[in-house]
């Protein structure tokens, strides 16, 4: 069934509306007219199954069938930090990442990232980053549609490591080392700590095309970063982050772990 995202001040106690390019999707696409259904939400805390009542490509006015559990989140909150990659590919970070259940997701700059940052094109492809992850949540039936922050420089992903229970840092010679430390022994000697908690901040910081330095590694786990190997194989920068959620949401109980 169709799902919405709308703002709080859409939903009302008995009937709820559909505006803009949402209305104009549920008509001209959806064909939606009265007495049809789908399933809205505030992002938040309601989740409701709604009825058409009047249809128009600007507005939908809806009444409220049925308030639903919104139930379809992850226990952990997991962010991915990607450094910014060439090309579309941070688009399918966010696509694939929001399918998956990643929590929020925050673009930064790292010494080896190829792709040269425009600030004047900033304001625009974070625009559309929501969009792709708004439409991707819908398409999953997620209750809510991760945060996309600002651009972070590296110093202050840095400094944002010790706002999170866990983070792993994605490093390659972790994979390569026959004693190096993956994403499973990590989750297990975190949960083993004292800092272990039941519904965890995480951060996974991925690097670019050309990877992390030894140096960038350094000042990660200096800042309280686990380094960790996502497998002996070299993996693209758009592959590495899914892997590493996916590995993540499994070790959480998400997907039938632990």
């Amino acid at each position: 069934m169709q799902r919405y995202f709308i703002a709080a001040d859409q939903f009302g106690d008995s009937e709820i509306r559909l505006v803009g390019e949402d209305a104009h999707h549920a008509v001209r696409v959806m064909r939606s007219k009265p007495g049809d259904q789908f399933i809205v939400s505030d992002g938040q805390s309601r989740t409701a199954l709604v009825a058409v009542l009047e249809a128009s490509p600007m507005l939908i006015t809806a009444g409220i069938v049925e308030l639903l559990s919104a139930d379809s989140e992850p226990n952990w909150a997991i962010t991915i930090a990607q450094s910014l990659p060439k090309g579309d590919k941070m688009e399918l970070v966010i696509q694939k990442g929001t399918e998956i259940g990643a929590f929020a997701f925050v673009p930064f700059q790292s010494e080896r990232m190829i792709v040269q940052y425009d600030a004047k094109k900033e304001a625009k492809r974070i625009d559309r980053w929501g969009k792709i992850a708004k439409e991707a949540a819908e398409q999953a039936h997620r209750s809510r549609i991760p945060a996309i922050e600002a651009l972070h420089s590296w110093r202050e992903l840095v400094k944002s490591i010790a706002d999170y229970d866990l983070a792993l840092f994605c490093y390659e010679r972790e994979g390569h080392l026959a004693h190096g430390r993956g994403v499973r022994s990590a989750v297990s000697e975190w949960r083993a700590s004292e800092a272990a908690v039941h519904s965890p901040r995480v951060l996974l910081i991925v690097g670019s095309e050309g990877g992390f330095t030894d140096r960038e590694a350094a000042e990660a786990e200096a800042a309280g970063a686990v380094l960790v190997g996502l497998g002996r194989r070299i993996l693209r920068t758009e592959t590495a982050g899914i892997v590493g959620l996916t590995c993540l949401l499994y070790e959480s109980g998400e997907m039938g772990g632990a």
